[in-house]
């Protein structure tokens, strides 16, 4: 079975068990800050596993490209991945932990869908602590559908516990394991008895409390249920592969790389990896570049981490003695493999080959200034009696400069020098754990950041881009924007930086519109119609799927009118004051606004 249809499969089966079908969305979250990508299917989910209605019901069923960089460095072994892909189904207050568990086994065992063997399954439950039970329920569900007790696992919270964050929706999840080991697994032998030869496939995460506080649980009146199996590795376990590398998610791009380096994947271990880490980083990298919102390199926020996975995919190439632009070839197999699922790909190739070419061409640049560099450092470093370049200094040329520890030494012996490696490991690790903020927030999926406030901002961004459209012009979309409890970011198409008279004046024209209060509505109509109506659509959806229009204003004189999932305020004057901060460049073509809110008057409850 191939990766495509494997997706189709997952599709069908959950639409046969009444789940409606929609659309994925972008690898860029829509106004959560506690993240720069969105790193799991349920990230587009938010606002209705907090109990907004979704336009298409309460059971739904996706596949979603994410983007986790948080173990980057572990990529390059045979199953880490930047970039991935998420089967995903859910229940929104419908069913829960019986249904939830027997989806999951009919599916993975029926000869009619995945036909994997029973024998080789294993599964982990909720242990149980001093804040909630062992998770009996889940066990006996999974008894019911045939699970051997001895292939039950029951883990602590840090391994069967989901939370939004210290408080807010959490419950018990159920992970389903698949035996990689030589032959049939040994009696007894699960992922609690031993955890190398039992690789995930899929988590079921039963959001069944709310947490109050640090010792309070409540029941939620409404349960959902939240899964995600992950494509690749699952993928890989049916066509009985070693390696998610070896499956045809990735041999098309291995066999670009494989000409460009004159050099035969599985020949040599240290270069393979050099191959699987070019093979991840240029396919995240074309799914960062061709999304529907589309993100470039820069130096900060995920510009800054699409800028180190291009950068970490020449020097790698440079390792296998690539020594011309190659990142644009690489994508044209990354783009042919995968327009199928994701047509945006396609739409934006020259965009994504362009922006590649320029910053692979940067990023050589800057490796001849960092060589310029290290030449300016050589007086001083013959002044000093250990003829050594510090660690902070070898990692100051890594980090701003992409120079490679292994350059720096090169260059440093053929100077008469050395390297202190074990500083530049340490300068390495606390740079680390400053970044890790980058990545933060992966495992509460911005449920714990929404509150009013946030809701507020929100429906600011779609006065604001109204009215940059109406002083702009239709020339102005939105790109994206970021949201927290203290400011707004709004990111739209514009060519050059606007007046000062410009700035008022939408600042004005918003304020307008929260001080004449106007009403804001949802209604629930086809795309098509929404489009017809007038409504802006930022990102298109399946053809024929319902969505959620809001409307700033009435019904015969709206102010504005757009597709999206919300959350909103119920009348514009509990906005507040609407303050722009700071216009500038985003990226080559985008501007940036900055904007705060103050005051407002209280939510309706």
């Amino acid at each position: 079975m191939t990766a495509n249809e494997l997706r189709s499969k997952y599709i069908e089966f959950f639409k046969s068990k009444n789940h409606a079908e929609i659309s994925g969305q972008s690898l860029i979250p829509e106004n959560d800050p506690s993240v720069l990508f969105t790193t799991a299917g349920m990230h587009p989910l938010v606002p209705y596993l907090l109990g907004e209605k979704h336009p298409a019901g309460t059971r739904l069923t996706d596949y979603q490209k994410c983007v986790r960089t948080g173990d980057i460095d572990e990529v390059g072994d045979p199953s880490h991945l930047t970039c991935f892909e998420m089967l995903g189904n859910w229940s929104l207050g419908d069913y829960f932990k019986k249904e939830s568990i027997a989806f999951s086994y009919e599916f993975l065992t029926s000869k009619d869908w995945l036909a994997l063997d029973p024998r080789k399954i294993s599964v982990t439950v909720f242990a149980g602590d001093e804040n909630a039970p062992r998770d009996e329920e889940a066990a006996s569900y999974w008894k019911e559908v045939g699970m051997p007790e001895d292939k039950i696992a029951y883990l602590p919270a840090s391994d069967n516990w989901w939370a939004a964050g210290p408080t807010g929706p959490c419950g018990p999840d159920t992970e389903i394991f698949y035996w990689v080991g030589e032959g049939l697994p040994p009696q007894g032998s699960n992922k609690g008895t031993d955890s190398a030869n039992w690789m995930e496939i899929w988590n079921n995460v039963f959001m069944q409390f709310e947490r109050k506080d640090e010792k309070t649980l409540i029941p939620l009146p409404k349960q959902n249920v939240d899964t995600g199996m992950g494509l690749e590795r699952t993928n890989c376990i049916l066509q009985g592969k070693t390696s998610v590398y070896l499956t045809e998610v990735f041999q098309p791009i291995i066999a670009v790389i494989e000409k460009l380096a004159n050099y035969k994947y599985g020949t040599d271990e240290a270069k393979d990896r050099s191959v699987r880490i070019i093979a991840d980083h240029s396919r995240s990298s074309v799914f960062i570049l061709g999304d529907q919102k589309g993100v470039a390199p820069s130096n900060i926020g995920a510009g800054y981490v699409l800028r180190r996975l291009i950068r970490r995919a020449v020097r790698e190439g440079m390792k296998l003695g690539i020594d011309k632009a190659f990142l644009a070839e690489i994508a044209e197999a990354v783009i042919e493999n995968f327009k199928g699922a994701y047509p945006e790909l396609e739409q934006n190739a020259q965009k994504v080959k362009s922006e590649l070419t320029q910053e692979e061409a940067k990023f050589r640049d800057a490796l001849k200034n960092g060589e310029k560099e290290f030449q300016k450092m050589i007086p001083n470093l013959m002044k000093n009696p250990k003829k050594e370049v510090s660690g902070k200094t070898a990692f100051k040329l890594f980090d701003t400069f992409g120079f490679p520890l292994e350059l720096t030494m090169e260059l440093a012996a053929e100077n008469g020098f050395t390297v202190d490696t074990e500083g530049f490991k340490e300068a390495e690790r606390r740079h680390k754990e400053a970044s890790k903020s980058l990545d933060a927030g992966s495992a509460k999926g911005g449920l714990a950041e929404q509150s009013d406030v946030t809701t507020k901002y929100h429906t600011a961004t779609h006065l604001l881009q109204q009215a940059l459209i109406n002083v702009l012009g239709e020339q102005v979309a939105q790109k994206g924007s970021n949201i927290n409890n203290e400011r707004m970011r709004f990111d739209f198409t514009f060519e050059r930086p606007m007046t000062k008279e410009e700035i008022q004046q939408v600042q004005d024209m918003v304020n307008e519109q929260i001080k004449a209060d106007l009403p804001v509505t949802m209604e629930i109509m086809s795309l098509d119609k929404a489009k017809a109506e007038g409504a802006r659509a930022l990102f298109t959806n399946k053809y024929g799927e319902d969505v959620k229009v809001y409307t700033i204003g009435t019904k015969d004189k709206w102010f504005s009118k757009e597709v999206c999932g919300g959350p909103h305020v119920q009348h514009t004057a509990q906005i507040g004051d609407f303050k722009i901060e700071k216009e500038q460049s985003s990226s080559a073509g985008v501007r940036r606004i900055r904007a705060t809110i103050s005051g407002g008057l209280p939510l309706d409850k």
